[in-house]
């Protein structure tokens, strides 16, 4: 008979190396949990408070960055104030942005004599506050019309209207439906007629056989009488 042999044994497992310095770990007892390390924080990187959120800034902070005192918001809003009221001075004192514009009378009032269509009249007698605005001659269905426009020494708006078209068409197409006579006037040694007109304006008509004058804008009374004085 053959010796017996003894048992093959299976290889031991390597006992991992405990590096130099540090304690070895002991084992888990049965029913305990295994303890856990947590790594620690690298060079740079804050290390988090347990409870606290994460990224989330200090509520002191929020509130200085957000809560400007009144004194801030004022200075804030008189930085963009100043440049603006500097723009409007320099529009109204350099480039006359309060000033009308005018425009010269005399080529609408040629154009009108030289057609002879009806006796042509041109305001005399008016200040320097008297802007002329707007003037123009044109045929018109019936006949034709001379306009001539004004801004009153008041700031408001009045014109002359001089025609030969009838004046049952020229006075609705002039004062619309809502014109209504409302009694004589004398202005000059002459009857004129006191109108209402569109909206808040009023006018006053000459009624002559061969013309019709007109005189309407929202300006007062005093100063349309004053113009339809001027129309001789």
């Amino acid at each position: 008979m053959d010796p017996a042999q003894p048992a093959e044994r299976a290889p031991a497992e390597p006992t991992p190396a405990t590096p130099p310095g540090s304690e070895p770990t002991p084992p888990a007892l049965a029913g305990e949990p295994a303890l856990v390390e947590h790594p620690e924080p690298s060079r740079g990187e804050p290390a988090v408070s347990p409870g606290r959120p994460v990224g989330r800034p200090a509520a002191g902070k929020e509130k200085n960055r957000s809560d400007r005192s009144p004194k801030d918001m004022a200075i804030s809003l008189l930085v963009l104030l100043v440049p603006i009221v500097l723009l409007l001075a320099f529009y109204r004192g350099f480039l006359g942005g309060d000033q009308p514009n005018t425009v010269d009378p005399a080529p609408a009032l040629e154009q009108a004599r030289a057609a002879n269509a009806f006796p042509v009249s041109q305001p005399t007698g008016l200040g320097d506050d008297w802007k002329t605005v707007n003037a123009s001659y044109r045929s018109v269905e019936g006949g034709s019309s001379l306009r001539i426009g004004y801004l009153t020494p008041e700031g408001r708006g009045a014109q002359i209207v001089q025609s030969n078209v009838p004046p049952e068409r020229l006075l609705p197409a002039e004062l619309t439906a809502e014109g209504q006579p409302q009694g004589p006037t004398e202005l000059g040694g002459r009857s004129w007629q006191r109108y209402t007109a569109r909206g808040n304006e009023q006018a006053l008509v000459l009624l002559e056989p061969d013309r019709t004058v007109i005189v309407v804008g929202d300006a007062r009374e005093n100063e349309l009488r004053r113009l339809a004085d001027a129309v001789r």
